[in-house]
């Protein structure tokens, strides 16, 4: 939960005091500037991440939000600025969810080499049944030729696949191949001192007049 106040202040002077310049705005809310505690905020984002809905407590009450958009300074990566998409209920959202790699396979302990293709899932969902995370379970890969689809995941109940192929890979298996380091041939000095040699006698034959 985010509580939210509006500041008469000057952004710069607020961020100082530890507070960061925001907005929330919804299909039927009004765009509103406010300002945030930025210690709350990085709590909530570190727990429920991009993808996740949060609670706002605004002047109007508590509202469900999407963080839509976190400006971050260039140089400090800290938060400067952050977007709130407000959501209506029952309302329906696009949003893209990270993918977690839990487990253990046995093709990686027989030596191969995890491959992870796929890192975020493009779901739709209502705003209740948004997953922070889907977890995919790499002990299904047995062996080399093991393969991880989207559609071996079970997605959780109210979420759908938005604008995705069943048939995309997560995770698969690669064979682990030793680097053949190639062979260091030393230069021939004896031909590199002929061949100095030459040139130089070329050099020293006047020329024919």
């Amino acid at each position: 939960m985010i509580q939210m106040t509006t500041a008469p202040r000057a952004p710069k002077e607020t961020i100082k005091e530890g507070f960061i310049p925001a907005v929330f705005y919804g299909s039927k809310t009004k765009s509103t500037p406010v300002f945030i505690n930025a210690i709350d905020f990085d709590k909530v984002l570190a727990t429920a991440g991009e993808s996740t809905t949060i609670s706002l407590v605004t002047a109007e009450g508590n509202e469900t939000a999407l963080i839509q958009d976190v400006y971050r300074d260039p140089v400090k990566n800290h938060p400067r600025h952050v977007d709130f998409y407000i959501l209506e209920k029952g309302q329906k959202v696009h949003v893209k969810v990270p993918v977690t790699f839990v487990g253990e396979s046995n093709a990686v302990k027989a030596g191969g080499v995890l491959v992870k293709v796929l890192h975020e899932f493009s779901v739709e969902a209502e705003s209740a049944n948004l997953p922070h995370d889907i977890a995919v379970d790499v002990s299904a890969l047995e062996n080399k030729d093991s393969v991880i689809h989207v559609r071996d995941i079970i997605l959780p109940k109210g979420v759908t696949l938005y604008h995705m192929s069943e048939d995309e890979v997560i995770a698969s298996i690669a064979e682990a191949k030793e680097m053949e380091e190639a062979p260091v041939v030393a230069p021939d000095l004896s031909a590199i001192e002929v061949e100095k040699k030459g040139k130089k006698e070329e050099e020293e034959v006047p020329a024919a007049e």
